[in-house]
């Protein structure tokens, strides 16, 4: 008993701890999978994209803090093709600034490594992600492809014309 009393002392005069991890959206999905109370145990607050300003400022300030610079065109096209995902905005900054040659960092230097990083992105982001879909979901995906972003949007709406059901509405149900 005494032990443990020693233990409790320890600990109650120890400084709280905190615990932080960092993971994909699924990762709360894995961690529930792993221990079926762990929904309880933890808080997964969802970090969604960025903003344009939150983005650029990713951006900029670890490499100012460094010395170099990027222009603004430079960017504004990493923001823009990025779309704020935090990821994203890694793959093209390691990119980038491996490729210039000088500071500051320009928007034809981003421009010349677009290729590099939508291979990155496709083996190290993209893949891993399709090797686990099941049939039916790749086919959904495959739709969406096809359609492209705008019309995409708007076949995952029901129509006006009252039928209940969309192009991909079929597809998902599948």
């Amino acid at each position: 008993a005494s032990h443990r009393s020693r233990l409790d002392s320890q600990l109650s005069a120890a400084p709280p701890m905190v615990d932080v991890g960092a993971g994909l959206p699924q990762l709360s999905g894995l961690a529930g999978e792993a221990k079926s109370f762990a929904e309880r145990l933890f808080a997964f607050p969802l970090i969604g994209s960025l903003t344009a300003e939150q983005s650029a400022e990713a951006l900029r300030l670890p490499a100012e803090d460094l010395g170099v610079a990027f222009d603004d065109d430079a960017l504004q096209e990493i923001v823009k093709v990025s779309r704020g995902y935090p990821y994203f905005l890694q793959e093209w900054g390691y990119h980038v600034w491996n490729a210039s040659p000088a500071s500051p960092m320009t928007i034809d230097d981003v421009r010349s490594i677009a290729g590099e990083v939508t291979v990155a992105l496709d083996e190290n982001f993209f893949l891993v992600r399709l090797d686990r879909l099941t049939p039916k979901e790749e086919e959904y995906l495959l739709a969406m492809a096809e359609l492209g972003l705008a019309r995409t949007a708007q076949a995952m709406s029901p129509p006006s014309s009252g039928s209940g059901s969309s192009p991909l509405g079929l597809a998902a149900r599948r």
